[in-house]
């Protein structure tokens, strides 16, 4: 008869060596009493002994600290940081660029004589391009949009002054205009790379590290590739200049959105991974097929539909490699050449102080020059001048683990979409001023007017619920009532004009920012585009000034306060007017005794300043 097979203990919590040794010392001593009962430090038995129980405290360690790596708020490695983060959408920031503004000159002839005269614009130039370098360190900067000479809105302002006076006549022959445009840091580089048949998923690695950003991908056949955030999006922002050629209606507001904001959908797209050693990857997708997606996915006409009378291919074998042929994660680039434009650098040492960026090292232009005087052309292209009015700033090295890990986190919480009213509202402002100027939002839940099926056959027939009598009576007690919307918000936006003067959007505007905030509207979230109202209103007080102050003066920093008070840019949409406070800054003004409340016809007291409507 055989043993009978004893069944072993196996404790599992042990998780450091002394531990692990004990417990095998004990192991020894219940199951192989016999067998081995030498446990003197200095023997052969105790020496395997220690070196099993050493093995399972490393394997233990690293156990630990796998999982430990594992989870985003205790992870310590780069590589381990930085591949978590990037599978929740956040790209690491491995240098930030200096930026600031700078002012660029350029001269015009002038046109027209005697009380005529003015600049002839059809020498204003756009300027796609500039690159200009600091007098100190060679620090390169470059314009992130273009400056174009030849309009001038509120968010893009230009002024016009006289520049060169003709002896002669004393009539202004040159004016000199001026813009200020942003500039970054960052040096400016191509790579080309010679690709192959057709690989899945491709990954190539550029040279230089710290790049700052990709500016263009192109192939050999001019086709251009276009970074998303993951490969399973199709589609990209796309602007294209307001003509009359690209959309005939919305041309004539061409000076206040000077370009149209639209989605393109294309299958030549990549993403970016930032790797542990500070270089960026360009990841593409898996598409090898030159036919429509269409006829590749799977559907009803491919596979087959339970329904009657449809065609069944339930029996049918499919190769599940011909459905990784979709574009839907884009092409995979093949038998061409990538020409990869981008810019990298950055850090600290891109700062600059006032007045140093004033060198152009490079300059690219764009004029219509037909029936213009050659020489006056090139002088206007000579007579470009730039210089920084303010000093770069912002540049700083790569972010620290921590603060990659912290940002990953607020990134993954937020997603980049819009679920609060304040998030709509940053992202109207973040529209970029190409599109349209919005100077002022503000949002409220939406109230939708329910009528009767015969207010709503008759639009003239809407009442109120004050209206009483035989209309009341005819509509058979079907009285408008309010219904709130949840899921609707209604923006009410307003612009500026060129004298910085609130006005509404046109509808240019209006469907740039449309096009823009698609992009991170919850799927559940209507937003309907409205006008503010735009009311002027004028303010009456009455002072009593001190002795011995002239009473003008002090009249007029009265008015001036009362301006400062009402400037545009501290106030918001039904943003609450406090008159206690316009009192209380008037009080302040030197040489104002007391704000004195007007008496009314009854006799009292009225407020101590009145708002009305003008």
């Amino acid at each position: 008869m055989a043993d009978k097979k004893v069944q072993k203990e196996i404790r599992y919590l042990n998780k450091d060596f002394g531990t692990f040794r004990d417990n095998l010392i004990e192991f020894a001593k219940i199951y192989y009493p016999d067998s081995y009962n030498d446990f003197n430090e200095s023997s052969p038995g105790m020496m395997f002994i220690e070196m099993a129980a050493y093995v399972g405290d490393v394997l233990s360690y690293y156990i630990d600290n796998q999982f430990k790596e594992s989870l985003l708020g205790f992870a310590e490695e780069k590589r381990t940081v930085f591949e978590t983060v990037q599978s929740f959408g956040y790209k690491p920031k491995l240098t930030t660029p200096a930026s600031t503004n700078v002012e660029v000159y350029q001269t015009v002839p002038s046109i027209g004589d005697a009380d005529n005269v003015r600049p002839d614009m059809r020498y204003a130039l756009n300027i796609t391009d500039l690159e200009i370098r600091a007098t100190t360190d060679d620090t390169l900067f470059r314009t992130s949009e273009d400056c174009n000479f030849k309009f001038s809105s509120s968010y893009s302002p230009m002024s016009i002054d006289i520049f060169e006076v003709d002896d002669t006549t004393k009539i202004p022959s040159k004016y000199l205009l001026k813009k200020s445009v942003a500039i970054t840091s960052g040096n400016k580089t191509s790579e080309y790379f010679n690709v192959g048949d057709a690989e899945k998923y491709r990954h190539i690695v550029l040279a230089n590290p710290n790049i700052i950003e990709i500016l263009s991908i192109v192939d050999s056949d001019g086709n251009n590739w276009y970074e998303v955030p993951f490969l399973a999006q199709d589609t990209i922002f796309q602007d294209m200049s307001n003509s009359s050629a690209n959309d005939p209606e919305l041309v004539q507001y061409n000076d206040d959105a000077p370009y149209i904001l639209k989605l393109l959908k294309t299958p030549r797209r990549y993403t970016t991974f930032i790797r542990s050693d500070d270089k960026t990857e360009l990841r593409f997708g898996a598409g090898i097929s030159d036919s429509p997606d269409e006829e590749i996915v799977p559907n009803p006409d491919t596979v087959g539909s339970s329904l009657p009378g449809s065609p069944s291919y339930l029996d049918t074998a499919f190769d599940p490699s011909n459905f990784l042929k979709t574009r839907a994660y884009g092409l995979a680039p093949s038998n061409t050449t990538l020409t990869v434009t981008y810019t990298y650098g950055g850090g600290v040492d891109d700062n600059s102080a006032q007045g140093e960026l004033k060198n152009i090292s490079n300059i690219t232009y764009e004029i219509d020059d037909e029936n213009l005087t050659a020489s006056l052309v090139q002088d206007a292209k000579d007579s470009v001048n730039v210089i920084n009015v303010e000093a770069a700033v912002g540049g700083k090295s790569a972010e620290s683990v921590v603060e990659a890990k912290n940002n990953a986190m607020a990134y993954f919480q937020a997603q980049q979409r819009a679920v609060t009213k304040p998030d709509y509202i940053v992202r109207a402002y973040a529209l970029p001023a190409k599109y349209g100027n919005i100077a002022k939002v503000y949002l409220v839940q939406d109230d939708q007017l329910s009528q009767g099926s015969d207010a709503i056959a008759n639009p003239d027939a809407l009442i109120t619920e004050n209206d009483v009598g035989n209309t009341i009576k005819s509509l058979m007690g079907r009285i408008p009532t309010r219904i709130p919307n949840p899921m609707a918000l209604n923006m009410y936006t307003l612009g500026f004009d060129r004298n910085k003067r609130l006005t509404t959007l046109n509808q240019a505007v209006k469907e740039n920012l449309k096009m823009y905030l698609s992009q991170y509207r919850m799927v559940t979230d209507a937003i309907n585009i409205k006008n503010a109202w735009v009311i002027n209103i004028g303010v009456k007080f009455s002072i009593m000034t001190k002795r011995d102050f002239n009473r003008n003066e002090v009249l007029l920093r009265c008015i001036e306060v009362v301006k400062d008070f009402f400037d545009i840019d501290e106030w918001q949409i039904n943003q609450p007017i406090i008159i206690s406070d316009i009192a209380y800054k008037l009080s302040l003004v030197d040489g104002v005794a007391s704000v004195i409340p007007p008496v009314k016809d009854d006799g009292t007291l009225g407020l101590p300043v009145e708002i009305f409507c003008k």
